[in-house]
């Protein structure tokens, strides 16, 4: 029987939601995040590293979500966004976040934002949000897992073996990542350079009771291991590499819907699989899971992805 969609007046705490990670050195997801308003409309925020010497764009993408929501009535939430890389950021100097009032629905709102850094257009978003609905609710089966402490923790791996770049990094830092042992169709997927991967992530310190922080905290989850899903048949995870990355990619766009309400540092499952490999561009779809078995939200991205000896 189809049921009536989840209460969105408020975001569950799971069960040991917030047991901590096994390191030292963490840092709040929530200030990475932290965007200050500026002007009407007008927010500035700082990005920090991702793959030398560029900033991680899942910073930009949070920020600009942040910044859209924050024009928006509190009683409506995110439900999609789209959104272009257009260049790099620096992870040095601030980014601002300029949001145009599209519209405002007895329902609906939309928002346009413009982020640039020192003159520069870095990043263009496209929001919608919307009032929530009791309604019928179905979906797909989630995929199975083993449990998150199940699985590799490649964080904790670096902190233990490379301090040093442990310490020099930011998303080791506020991110906890499981990585779960690839099956069968996932080891032949690779095989044929069609990726498929799964893991657990999540903030790594727990997140205000706030729904726009969480949807904005799973969009930067969601930039993570998306594009890199597709260069798994050439290299490792980032953190596991020990010699130069084989791969060059670097995101083109992202797009992402909200299902349902859910916290970011609660274990969400990331089920990704690229589709397409082409033109020096990869495809690569992703669903986030609740530990619970719902569907609370997909991603999609194009991102420019080159071998390096091809470029020299």
């Amino acid at each position: 029987m189809p049921t009536m969609g989840a209460q969105y007046n408020q975001l569950a705490v799971p069960p040991q939601a917030h047991a901590p990670a096994r390191r030292a050195g963490l840092l709040p997801l929530a200030e990475a995040l932290e965007i200050e308003a500026s002007g009407d409309g007008a927010f500035t925020g700082m990005p920090h590293m991702g793959r030398p010497p560029r900033a991680f764009g899942g910073v930009t993408l949070a920020q600009a979500l942040l910044a859209a929501g924050r024009t928006v009535d509190g009683g409506r939430r995110p439900h999609s966004l789209h959104a272009y890389f257009l260049r790099s950021v620096a992870p040095e100097a601030p980014v601002s976040y300029e949001v145009e009032r599209l519209r405002d629905g007895s329902s609906y709102a939309a928002r346009q934002v413009a982020a640039r850094q020192d003159g520069m257009s870095v990043l263009s978003l496209s929001a919608s949000f919307k009032k929530p609905e009791n309604t019928l609710d179905r979906q797909a089966k989630m995929p199975g897992a083993p449990a998150p402490h199940d699985c590799d923790a490649p964080y904790e791996v670096m902190a233990r073996e490379r301090p040093e770049r442990y310490a020099a990094s930011v998303i080791p830092r506020v991110v906890d990542l499981r990585l779960v042992a690839p099956d069968a169709d996932e080891e032949a997927a690779r095989a044929e350079g069609m990726s498929r991967q799964r893991c657990w992530l999540r903030a790594a310190r727990p997140l205000p009771d706030e729904p726009l922080l969480h949807a904005a905290a799973l969009a930067y989850l969601s930039d993570l291991t998306l594009s890199p899903t597709a260069a798994l048949p050439w290299e490792p995870h980032g953190a596991r590499r020990t010699r130069p990355p084989a791969v060059m990619f670097a995101s083109l766009d992202h797009a992402m819907w909200f299902h349902r309400p859910a916290r970011a540092d609660a274990w969400p499952l990331y089920a990704q699989h690229t589709t397409s490999l082409s033109d020096g561009r990869a495809t690569t779809r992703g669903e986030l899971w609740s530990q619970e078995g719902e569907l609370v939200a997909s991603a999609l991205q194009e991102a420019l992805i080159r071998h390096r000896a091809a470029t020299t």
